[in-house]
């Protein structure tokens, strides 16, 4: 992955203000900031909804192993 340092974040600041303005730089800073806000509360959704399902798929595991091993005892 690459770096980027101080000097490529300043380069892109200064572009930016060049082309948006400065009265324009501030608002598209917050609508990004926004939208990165929305991105991360969905992937953490996403990441909540996957372990709730795993964690119910390992209860069902915990059930299955606990009945076959109730069988077993009751069998011999």
């Amino acid at each position: 992955m690459p770096q980027i340092g101080w000097l490529e974040i300043l380069t892109v600041v200064i572009i930016a203000i060049l082309v948006l303005g400065p009265k324009e730089f501030p608002i598209a800073l917050k609508k990004i900031g926004s939208i990165f806000g929305k991105i991360k509360n969905t992937f953490s959704s996403f990441q909540r909804e996957v372990s709730s399902v795993t964690d119910d798929i390992d209860i069902e595991k915990d059930i299955n192993n606990s009945k076959q091993s109730n069988k077993e005892t009751n069998n011999e």
